[in-house]
């Protein structure tokens, strides 16, 4: 009888093992975002907000936009300085980006790096 308390003791180590290997699992890594402005005025009908930028943003770049109750990510398709298309944005610009969602002004602006 002895020997097999010895084995049972033996599987219940080998079983520890197991589970501690379980647990060293690395959760996914959370996107690293960077604020890069906030939306100063929103056009309800046109569904654009402008946003004041503190760092520069490009087209096809995603960003998220949270404040209140909103908080949502999106690439950006369509960003415009004076009813002109451009491409590139830079800090201290106030440009339109056409959002999937409602923004309301003071909302955070954030690039997804």
């Amino acid at each position: 009888m002895a020997v097999k308390k010895q084995n049972s003791k033996s599987k219940k180590t080998a079983s520890k093992k197991e589970t501690s290997v379980k647990r060293a699992v690395k959760p996914e890594k959370e996107a690293k975002e960077k604020l890069i402005g906030k939306v100063v005025h929103y056009f309800d009908k046109l569904k654009v907000a402008v946003v004041k930028l503190k760092a520069p943003l490009s087209l096809g770049e995603k960003i998220r936009i949270e404040g209140g109750e909103t908080d949502f990510t999106q690439t950006v398709k369509s960003m415009e300085v004076d009813r002109e298309k451009i491409k590139k944005a830079k800090s201290g610009q106030e440009v339109g980006i056409k959002v999937s969602q409602k923004a309301r002004d003071g909302y955070r602006v954030s690039k997804i790096l």
